[in-house]
């Protein structure tokens, strides 16, 4: 009797299984089975003479069926709380692309305004994922618990919690706010403000200590602070706004992330301010639209393509029972200098 993961649906008649392609070529089923196997072990020419003989056939796997059989959906969920803000969607598909050259397929949750991830973990654990991997959003620990009971490995992306026993890659962002304040301070300026996104994120946290700590090492005080409601356009632009109007205004601003500071450029040119003749401005994460070139904005660059791929490894590590290993894992941030930071000048 054949297995509901050897039959494939034909385009007429009886459904054509695996057996009846193995039958057609002289080889074992098992080679058949192979051949629809990334990674697996079968020469390309066996591979192209099967998938060719498969097609003739009329025969697919059913990957549905193949999972009722071996426990394994090859489906990774993603959940993410923050599509609006451009860096996700080019996680989103270089995450999605990276985990499909490995055989397996995303399911994404999106955590709507005013939820929070566990309220939606339930639900995507219905469909018996192999793995989540949750991105600019935090899960409890009594949520990572649960996964790990059932045997779900969760790795946490740009995002980390002190303390959990959950796995984490992200930037390392103290050291990316460090960066921030030397160059900030290598062109001379003397009045640095930062201007927050949200202040429960340990993306903030921690760009905005490093920043901090590295100025007074420097011998500089934080001249202002503003901010802390959101990483939007809008906190930005009103964040700007306010700090250009102090009586004694910064001579530099180290936003948090580059929404952030494209908010804050806009609503400083409104304001007859000059980018950086009289305020030099640099952001965090390098999105496209940091390059344009009304921008051109310093900043930080999230290595996204290494965050993925070390989330990759570690879901692959996990695929073979090693589940990642708790401690949160950093990748070194990279300043890109363009033309909103400048040395300072006298005013």
């Amino acid at each position: 009797m054949e297995s509901e993961s050897e039959i494939g649906h034909g385009r007429r008649g009886p459904p054509v299984t695996a057996r009846d392609v193995a039958q057609a070529l002289g080889i074992s089923q098992s080679s058949v089975s192979r051949a629809f196997t990334p990674d697996a072990s079968i020469s390309p020419a066996m591979r192209s003479k099967v998938v060719q003989e498969a097609d003739r056939l009329g025969y697919k796997p059913n990957a549905i069926a193949r999972s009722l059989i071996t426990r394994r959906t090859n489906i990774v969920g993603i959940v993410m709380a923050n599509l609006t803000n451009p860096f996700y969607p080019e996680v989103l598909e270089q995450l999605t692309m990276r985990l499909q050259t490995t055989g397996r397929q995303t399911l994404l949750f999106n955590v709507p305004p005013g939820k929070d991830v566990d309220d939606v973990m339930p639900l995507l654990l219905q469909y018996q994922v192999d793995a989540v991997v949750i991105t600019s959003a935090t899960v409890s620990s009594a949520m990572a618990r649960t996964c790990a009971e059932r045997g779900t490995p969760v790795v946490l992306f740009n995002r980390y919690v002190p303390g959990a026993a959950v796995a984490a890659v992200a930037c390392d962002n103290v050291e990316g706010g460090r960066a921030a304040a030397q160059h900030l301070t290598r062109l001379g300026h003397a009045r640095p403000a930062f201007v927050a996104g949200r202040t429960d994120t340990t993306t903030n946290l921690d760009r905005e200590r490093g920043f901090v700590e590295q100025l007074n090492d420097l011998g500089v005080a934080l001249h202002a602070r503003d901010g802390g409601d959101d990483y939007t356009y809008e906190s930005g632009y009103a964040a700007a706004s306010r700090l250009i109007r102090r009586p004694d205004p910064p001579d530099a601003i180290f936003f948090a992330n580059d929404i952030l500071a494209i908010g804050g450029i806009d609503a400083l040119r409104e304001a007859g301010v000059r980018v950086p003749d009289d305020i030099s401005i640099i952001g965090f994460d390098n999105i496209p639209v940091a390059g344009w070139a009304p921008y051109s904005l310093t900043t930080l660059r999230q290595p996204v393509h290494q965050m993925v791929e070390l989330t990759a490894e570690l879901l692959e590590r996990a695929a073979l029972g090693v589940f990642p290993d708790p401690a949160p894992h950093f990748v070194p941030a990279v300043l890109i200098e363009r033309r909103s930071t400048g040395p300072r000048r006298p005013q």
